[in-house]
């Protein structure tokens, strides 16, 4: 089975420490109980039960250390992050927070020269340290054009002064990377702050939560020449590029959260009885299972497929800019459909605070939010889309990159110019592989859109318009989600009619982001005509719907329950 059953932690390892992670970190959350998780959430109580266990068993210093760093088992595998950001997402998006803001802190110390710096990284994880990425600031959110934290030169070094906002983990961060420009020249820079220093002024909890989210404020900060990480363009690109790593968890944590919810929903409703029936024999609420189910396997598929191009960029192939954001905006935002739907079917029962899908529809909100909203991401991927139409360019076939090995590329990723310029493979080749009715129908609605973009592309007034592009980036998302969910279902043994099952729902989205375009007050009469070629039914299937029913979600009906 694809989702996650910490009851059946079966997936294969290339080495036993790998498992051990993954097993000491279920036990933690089975151990702790459904009851306690709960209370703790709800009387937002910080979680440092978890954080000893994460150094009592070294969990950060083994998952978050790149070869070469530190201990033996240490590296940075994207394959076995996933998982592991799977694993703390469906038992709480806190836990994953926690972890997912040291990743972002640690992103522009790993990229560093500094090496002294490093080796105080690395034996913080070691002692079960977290860390913090002091980007954002209150006025200006994530724009780090225009950041206040000004460094004044003093002596040798300079005092830092300035705020930064809605920084996780700032109140117990053993290192705050943090970003700022020398007052003298305007020059970027990215300097080691620690919150035990007196200087370091903690403000604030800025969220109601079990998390910390804080502001804080550097009054005359000293800072040495031996905490600068980068300067000028090297800062610039430290933090986009520590985006790169650390945002692609986002779409983890939502997979989490609703494999977790999907249990116990479909648990309660097939034990339900109403009007003399299991809720889960009225036809629409088999549906929307159905539908949830199937949409939370695609993002699961496409998550995976991502992590492969990730694991072989080089500066040669950077396909993972376009895999990464859709990761971010594209399976959150669907993981917000699935709660939708499994809240459809359980109606009240979802409201109560004994229930883990009480807080996964609360949770579940915050991801597509973080760390970059939808329209920036959509704006992001847009850039790509000529050159993914209309200009692929050969690559080697990349196979599944499951072995256990140090991501080095990661964290030498050069510049982060010329986007428009980074070419993909030929999309078309994966539909062309695949003969099942509603993939074929979905291959046509695709070159509806591909024609349309070539007779009638956006004007330069419409590529300016976000809610244009809105409408038509959800369009282009779609069809690279189907092609890398087409490449790795086979990888999956995904069979077929669950596939086509997937395909039904993404018929039905690309109908529905077309009639959106069409309705813009900006789209023009050949936009208009091409929206309508791209409308379509998709192929009902009784029989393959009744089969997907019994034979994948169904089953799941008290297949795993939290221990009390």
């Amino acid at each position: 089975m694809i989702l996650l059953n910490p009851r059946k932690l079966d997936r294969p390892y290339p080495d036993e420490r790998s498992g051990e992670v993954m097993q000491q970190t279920v036990e933690f959350f089975e151990n702790k109980g459904k009851e306690r998780l709960l209370a703790d959430y709800y009387d937002h109580v910080w979680y440092s039960d978890f954080l000893s266990f994460v150094g009592e068993k070294r969990i950060f210093a083994t998952m978050c250390t790149p070869a070469g760093e530190g201990a033996e088992d240490a590296r940075w595998d994207t394959w076995r992050i996933c998982e592991f950001a799977e694993i703390l997402g469906f038992y709480g998006l806190q836990y994953w927070y926690t972890w997912q803001v040291s990743v972002l802190g640690l992103g522009p110390i790993w990229m560093s020269p500094n090496e002294e710096v490093r080796k105080r990284t690395a034996a913080a994880l070691e002692d079960g340290g977290i860390f913090a990425f002091g980007l954002s600031e209150k006025s200006h959110g994530a724009d780090i054009y225009s950041t206040d934290m000004v460094l004044e030169r003093d002596g040798d070094g300079w005092r830092a002064n300035g705020s930064k906002y809605y920084i996780g983990n700032g109140n117990e961060a053993a290192i705050v990377s943090t970003f700022g420009r020398f007052a003298e020249g305007d020059e970027y820079v990215f300097f080691a702050s620690d919150p035990k220093n007196e200087s370091y002024d903690l403000v604030q909890n800025v969220v109601a939560s079990q998390n910390f989210v804080s502001e804080f404020a550097l009054r005359d900060y000293p800072v040495e020449t031996g905490d600068i990480l980068h300067r000028g363009r090297d800062a610039w690109n430290a933090a986009l590029n520590t985006v790169n790593i650390g945002k692609y968890n986002l779409g983890w944590a939502s997979i989490g959260i609703c494999t977790h919810a999907l249990y116990e929903a479909i648990t309660h409703s097939s034990n339900r009885i109403l009007y003399g029936q299991p809720v889960t024999d009225m036809p629409h609420v088999r549906g929307m299972f159905v539908d949830a189910y199937c949409r939370l396997v695609a993002m699961k598929l496409f998550a995976l497929r991502a992590a492969d191009y990730m694991r072989v960029a080089s500066s040669e192939d950077r396909r993972y800019l376009l895999y990464n954001p859709m990761v971010k905006m594209k399976v959150t935002t669907q993981g917000e459909e699935v709660i939708d739907l499994l809240w459809d079917a359980i109606a009240a029962k979802g409201f109560e605070k004994s229930t883990y899908f009480g807080q996964a529809a609360i949770d579940i909100r915050a991801l597509p939010k973080l760390e970059g909203t939808v329209h920036v991401n959509i704006a992001l991927i847009v850039k790509f889309m000529p050159n993914f139409f209309f200009d692929p360019k050969e690559y080697p076939e990349v196979e599944t990159q499951d072995h256990g090995r140090n991501d080095d590329f990661l964290f030498d990723q050069g510049g982060t110019r010329g986007l428009s310029q980074i070419q993909f493979h030929d999309y078309r080749r994966a539909f062309e592989q695949c003969t099942l009715p509603n993939a074929v129908l979905f291959a046509k609605q695709t070159e509806a859109l591909r024609s349309m973009l070539a007779d009638a592309p956006p004007g330069p007034d419409q590529m300016k318009d976000v809610d244009f592009l809105l409408a038509l980036g959800q369009m282009f998302a779609l069809v690279v989600y189907a092609q890398l969910l087409l490449e790795n279902a086979p990888r999956y043994e995904i069979d077929d009619d669950l596939l086509d099952q997937i395909f039904d729902f993404l018929v039905r989205d690309m109908s529905r982001y077309a009639l959106q375009l069409f309705e813009k007050p900006s789209s023009t009469e050949r936009q208009m005509e091409g929206c309508q070629a791209i409308l379509a039914k998709p192929i009902a299937d009784p029989a393959r719907y009744d089969r997907v029913w019994s034979n994948h979600v169904a089953p799941l009906s008290g297949a795993y329950e939290m221990n009390p």
